[in-house]
């Protein structure tokens, strides 16, 4: 069985772009993965299909309603046999990561919920057993763009998505690699005084390998020098 992938959203015309080109195109024409929206509107209370209202006790925007969300996951829910993994997009979640998207990619069901506006009204959360899982730390106007994200990262983990068998693996912060990928060099070998480093072109695979992890510390220590504290951090707990 493929992983199927619900998105949740208010505006499924942003989606039709990004999954409906390059390599996320090929994944789902492969059916490595079956990534389906689900419209909220038609989830909408009311003539007039409402999906947000104003928050109790005042405040600021508009909230998703619960009786809207809850309806739209349930019914993703029942078209998939596996259970699902639910997650929303929100400035308040887990800081999503590689580490997290080679978690996710061993789930069968994912329903991703693009928050909107200021986003859901807490009872959709806890009926839902939904995770809150942030991009970073900054504010978008829309979680559209943050599920749009995390579905890429996790689908170009499946196996066959990649052109390589083991390209996944030695992408930066990778959880074989930890670090950053190290510079990378294709043709012509002189560009405008600058030459491809030598041992790249040597031959010798052990020189390469060696050239590469140096070079992968080299950058991670001048610009995440917080990934190698980490991976310190990490084997001390191993003893």
């Amino acid at each position: 069985m493929s992983l199927v992938i619900h998105v949740v959203t208010l505006f499924p015309e942003m989606f039709s772009g990004v999954f409906g080109a390059s390599m996320l195109k090929r994944a789902r024409q492969s059916g490595r993965v079956d990534i389906r929206l689900v419209p909220l509107r038609p989830f909408g209370v009311g003539p007039h299909r409402q999906t947000d209202d104003y928050p109790f006790g005042g405040g600021v925007g508009m909230l998703l309603r619960a009786d809207v969300v809850v309806p739209a996951v349930e019914w993703a829910m029942t078209h998939v046999k596996a259970p699902a993994r639910v997650l929303v997009t929100s400035p308040q979640g887990r800081r999503f990561d590689q580490r997290m998207a080679e978690e996710l990619a061993h789930e069968q069901h994912l329903v991703v919920i693009a928050g909107h506006y200021e986003g859901l009204d807490e009872r959709a959360r806890l009926l839902l057993g939904a995770e809150e899982v942030s991009i970073g730390d900054f504010v978008l106007t829309g979680g559209e763009l943050p599920a749009m994200v995390m579905v890429d990262a996790v689908a170009r983990l499946l196996p066959g998505v990649l052109g390589a068998a083991d390209g996944a693996r030695s992408d930066s912060f990778s959880r074989d690699q930890g670090w950053l990928e190290g510079p990378q060099y294709t043709r012509p070998e002189q560009y405008r005084g600058l030459a491809v480093p030598e041992v790249l072109l040597s031959g010798n695979h052990q020189a390469i390998r060696e050239y590469q992890e140096e070079m992968a510390r080299r950058w991670t220590q001048e610009r995440r020098p917080d990934l190698l504290a980490n991976e310190r951090r990490d084997t001390d707990g191993l003893h």
